[in-house]
């Protein structure tokens, strides 16, 4: 009884001070996922459930001249709502086998905990990968060997064409095509321009309305047809795309004795959807080297 007792122990420890950290952190030390929309109404329990994400239609104003007959009735419009249901589907997992419980005990509360932070950023990139899998861009804009002031001007256009919000736009881009906007003097410059704020850990550089950051990783090589290595760009508007994640992470900690194996195993997993949003197919857009 004293090894059940204190693996439920253990385990309630690791549930109560990993858990909410490692939610937290997703949340900040990711680009794309801590970027999108995540306003949702209802709960997440278990895989499958479905929770709504609302939207209020503006009314439509008029003019009236002041002193002409029926300058001082009121015109209103029957307020309207409109619902998306978004099913969180995908489960996000990492886990170890760990050999004895003292060697996770020592790290329980530790900040800087290899086991926690392994975990995490297995976790991280899995959430990221999943996210760029749901790009869905009606403009893709191929054939970009060098990403200069002129695709950062046609990606502005589009995006008030499209009616893209005029504060918080965001433009992802690969090392390469991040080192060739910032060999662009006149978008360099502090002669030009004013200092940039931190995003996501990254001092973002502020551009035509674009909050601009370098991304590396594996979900946005993935878009590229020429892949790992890539020249790839992403701009969005955050709320192009539904993104639904269960509130709190669930950590398990179980023996592997009734698998005739010695030690323990010990699994993180976080649930989560998304839905690309009406007109979100317009409201991002993607640049490429082919």
């Amino acid at each position: 009884m004293a090894l059940v007792t204190e693996l439920a122990d253990v385990a309630a420890q690791i549930q109560k001070f990993w858990a909410p950290t490692l939610r937290s952190e997703l949340k900040e030390n990711t680009l794309l996922p801590s970027l999108v929309s995540k306003e949702f109404q209802g709960s997440i329990a278990k895989g499958g459930d479905t929770v709504k994400v609302s939207t209020i239609q503006r009314p439509t104003a008029v003019r009236k001249t002041i002193g002409v007959a029926g300058y001082n009735d009121y015109q209103t419009d029957q307020l309207q709502t409109a619902q998306v249901e978004v099913k969180a589907d995908t489960i996000i997992q990492a886990g170890y086998e760990i050999e004895s419980l003292i060697d996770l005990q020592s790290q329980i509360h530790d900040p800087n905990s290899q086991i926690r932070q392994g975990m995490f950023e297995a976790i991280e990139i899995e959430l990221n990968n999943y996210l760029y899998e749901q790009i869905a861009a009606t403009n893709n804009v191929s054939g970009v060997t060098t990403f200069d002031a002129s695709q950062l001007g046609a990606a502005k256009i589009y995006a008030s064409q499209q009616k893209w919000a005029t504060k918080n736009k965001y433009l992802l881009l690969d090392p390469v095509f991040h080192q060739d906007l910032m060999n662009v003097t006149s978008l360099t410059s502090k002669d030009f321009v004013p200092d940039a704020p931190v995003v996501g850990g990254q001092m973002a550089t502020q551009r035509f309305g674009f909050n601009i950051l370098e991304d590396n990783s594996a979900g946005m090589d993935a878009l590229s047809p020429l892949s790992a290595g890539s020249q790839y760009g992403l701009a969005f508007d955050p709320d192009f795309i539904h993104f639904v994640m269960q509130q709190g992470m669930e950590i398990k900690l179980s023996d592997l004795h009734s698998n005739k194996k010695r030690g323990f195993i010990l699994t993180a997993d976080i649930i989560v959807g998304s839905k690309i949003a009406y007109e979100g197919a317009v409201s991002h857009m993607t640049f490429y080297n082919t």
